[in-house]
């Protein structure tokens, strides 16, 4: 395959839309968040991942894994961590049955402002989502993104 075969041109064209997709979809997000909340679509992310964790077995994320839930490296994910915790919006403290490990909570306050952000985030990426649509280059992939749905749980019968 050449670097000019129609295929590759497509598979370019592609992502090209996809990452455009993307683009708008977190200015919007950005603009809201920041207008309403004084939040980052980053740290929105992290609030709202760390909020689901559990104290029950394996609830408790490690920080790869919450650098990975909010597409950053271990390092950037660490700053936003102390960012927040400096806003008193997380918390830090040290694993009770091992002390080399560190949790990470969300605290009441950080909670309450990610419950006011919800409604923000979900209005903004249905109205990013409503204007991608118009375009006929995106609306395909708009398209898909609203038929991702959570996947059911399967039980035996």
């Amino acid at each position: 395959m050449t670097a000019t075969s129609p295929a590759l041109t497509a598979l370019a064209h592609g992502w090209c839309a996809l990452s455009l997709l993307h683009g708008r979809i977190e200015s919007h997000l950005e603009r809201a968040l920041q207008t309403g909340h004084g939040l980052s679509v980053r740290e929105y992310s992290l609030l709202d991942v760390l909020s689901r964790q559990h104290d029950g077995e394996g609830g408790h994320l490690q920080m790869k894994q919450v650098a990975d839930s909010v597409v950053l490296s271990q390092s950037a994910t660490t700053r936003l961590v102390t960012r927040l915790e400096d806003r008193g919006l997380l918390m830090r403290y040290l694993c009770p049955t091992d002390r080399r490990g560190i949790y990470t909570n969300v605290s009441e306050e950080g909670l309450r402002l990610l419950e006011e952000a919800r409604p923000t985030n979900e209005a903004a990426l249905r109205e990013a989502l409503a204007e991608a649509a118009e375009d006929p280059q995106l609306e395909p992939l708009v398209r898909t993104v609203e038929a991702i749905r959570t996947p059911a749980v399967v039980t035996a019968a």
